[in-house]
């Protein structure tokens, strides 16, 4: 996007019209398109996926962002809010609101497939269908889940509250839910996830990417057994999406170091005919413009002083930024940091006004993220030169030229690092995990090498969020002034409640109950 598109983006009135979780319900039974072949049940499908995507969210909570002052512009209220781990207010697009009603929205088209199938005796040529909707339905309430409650805890997850797991089509006006708990959550997803595994089929689909396909299916469960710690699983699944040749699933980046403009390498990013892109989604967004290298929202920047000392610091493979290809740009006295991977997409509803909606499009799963998933899941077993293996991987894709480090090298780099303070920040932040890491450990130093290597992975991804809470690392709230001072203006501890994005207003108003505070 060029300046041009900036001063008609900032000119434009944003008229995005989400769809609430009840709307596809609100008209009577009789008045619904009859849901009596596979192509009307197939075409219900595409919309069994949000349009309302979750990262911004999760972005502005984690520590990403450094508050450069007035002097920058911000998106409003919702950044703001967002920023500071406040109750959201503001109930605009990418809101935690808006996050809660596309994903709902998005479980009720995936109910209503279900139905319908069922409806039509669950024949065996609906079944790649019902897979489908099985596959969506978990993955929708997995992420809402880990953004409005607490992580998945083997102690406490009994009693920590969930999301309503909504299996059944609306049929009244206004239903009762209840939040019921984590733990009963997951074992919902769970037993949703395993029963579409087998059902998925590449061959119904016209276009694969934009579909729950077989290697994007198998890439969400090993997302979610490790967030549920069933280690062995991570490791089964993360094989049925790498193959015997790994390599040749994760990204190539060395094909974007000839690309200088950030606009050309979003777009190269996000084309389906990669192969590390294994599930595409679209969105009403401004992250385009937000994590792009535009002056627009920058109060709350990724700067380039951060990046490099928590994110693409040096590791155990040497200097990362000269490897790193996807570095586009960096903006203003401070030093904006850029990642090419979200297009700012602009569709006109009206030319000759200037309005319309911003999209963006988002890699919700890839298979590099699974690659890590992997490394992980070993690491957690003590299998540390299988977890070497895979991070050397990942070195080899990602930045060419660097060396690949051993396991031992991998040890010693992470184990001899200072530990991050507010003021000398380092990418090893202290871990606190519910099952205890030794400190000093090689445990440890593989564990903060992974999370290293997901920071640059997935920036601007949303995950850092939930990687913050799967470990329990606290984050400072840095303010920074014109002259690099920096004052410390908060602490997300790890006791505390604001871990959980607060429910939406109306939610808690219509008698949810909302998350401790």
């Amino acid at each position: 996007m060029r300046g041009k598109s900036i001063i008609k983006l900032l000119a434009a009135t944003l008229i995005f019209c989400h769809v609430s979780c009840n709307e596809f319900l609100d008209e009577l039974p009789d008045n619904r398109t009859e849901l009596d072949s596979k192509e009307k049940i197939a075409w219900l499908l595409t919309s069994a996926y949000s349009n309302s995507l979750f990262l911004f969210t999760a972005e502005m909570s984690s520590d990403n962002y450094d508050d450069f002052g007035e002097t920058y512009s911000t998106m409003g209220r919702l950044q703001e809010e967002l920023f500071h781990w406040e109750a959201v207010t503001d109930d605009g697009d990418e809101s935690p609101k808006q996050v809660w009603g596309g994903y709902y929205s998005a479980i009720a088209h995936a109910n209503q497939a279900l139905q319908a199938i069922a409806q039509l005796g669950n024949p065996p040529d609906l079944d790649a269908q019902r897979g489908e909707a099985l596959m969506c339905r978990a993955y929708h309430h997995f992420i809402l889940v880990n953004v409005f409650c607490k992580h998945f805890s083997e102690l406490t997850g009994h009693i920590d509250l969930g999301i309503p797991y909504v299996e059944q089509p609306e049929t009244v006006t206004a239903p009762h839910y209840e939040r019921g708990t984590v733990v009963e959550v997951y074992e919902k997803i769970e037993r949703d996830l395993e029963e579409a595994l087998p059902l998925i089929d590449d061959a119904v689909y016209t276009v694969p990417k934009y579909h729950f396909n077989r290697a994007a299916a198998y890439a969400f469960a090993t997302r979610f057994y490790l967030y549920y710690r069933k280690y062995d699983k991570v490791i089964e699944y993360a094989g049925e999406v790498l193959g015997s040749n790994p390599a040749g699933m994760i990204r190539n980046t060395v094909i974007f170091s000839d690309m200088p403009d950030h606009d050309i390498i979003a777009n190269e990013y996000i084309k389906p005919e990669h192969n590390a892109n294994l599930l595409l989604m679209t969105g009403f967004s401004q992250m385009g413009v937000l994590f792009g290298p535009y002056g627009y929202g920058k109060r709350y920047m990724h700067s380039t002083k951060l990046s490099e000392a928590e994110v693409t610091a040096d590791g155990p493979w040497g200097v990362t930024n000269p490897y790193f290809p996807m570095l586009t740009y960096s903006y203003g006295p401070f030093g904006f940091t850029s990642v090419g991977k979200l297009p700012y997409l602009f569709e006109y509803t009206d030319p000759v006004a200037q309005i319309g909606y911003p999209h963006t499009v988002l890699v919700a799963l890839g298979s590099d993220e699974v690659l890590l998933n992997r490394a992980e899941a070993y690491v957690l077993q003590d299998n540390y030169d299988a977890a070497a293996a895979d991070i050397g991987t990942w070195v080899r894709g990602h930045l060419k030229g660097a060396t690949v480090p051993t396991r031992n090298d991998i040890h010693l780099f992470y184990n001899r690092l200072a530990y991050y303070t507010s003021t000398a920040p380092t990418v090893k932040k202290r871990l606190n995990p519910e099952r205890p890491v030794m400190p000093r450990s090689e445990q440890e130093s593989f564990l903060h090498c992974i999370l290293h290597i997901r920071r640059i992975e997935l920036l601007f991804e949303g995950l850092r969020w939930f990687d913050i809470k799967r470990y329990g690392i606290e984050i400072t709230r840095r303010e920074v002034n014109t002259t690099l001072q920096i004052i410390e203006t908060d602490k997300l501890t790890l006791s505390d409640p604001r871990r959980a994005i607060q429910l939406p207003a109306d939610v808690i108003t219509a008698g949810l109950t909302p998350n401790p505070r």
